[in-house]
């Protein structure tokens, strides 16, 4: 399946902001890349008390902004 196809069905799956179970990529200063299906990652913020966050981490997130025309989106802890 190519990255477009995954693209598509991502958001076609995802559009109402459900829970979704996703793998910390990486942990920058402002926020954690959560890989929540195969090739496409989302930003998770840094906000005050959600804990430390580290790569290969599991973590149960759901999808709070959603940019098709630039292909990105954001998350918060479910």
């Amino acid at each position: 399946m190519s990255h477009k196809e995954n693209w598509r069905d991502f958001v076609v799956a995802n559009v109402d902001g459900g829970v979704l179970d996703g793998v910390v990529t990486r942990v920058l200063p402002f926020g954690a890349f959560v890989e929540v299906a195969h090739g496409l990652e989302g930003l998770l913020p840094t906000v005050g008390g959600t804990g430390p966050l580290a790569a290969g981490a599991s973590v149960a997130v759901r999808l709070d902004k959603l940019d098709v025309q630039n292909r990105r989106f954001s998350l918060t802890l479910a």
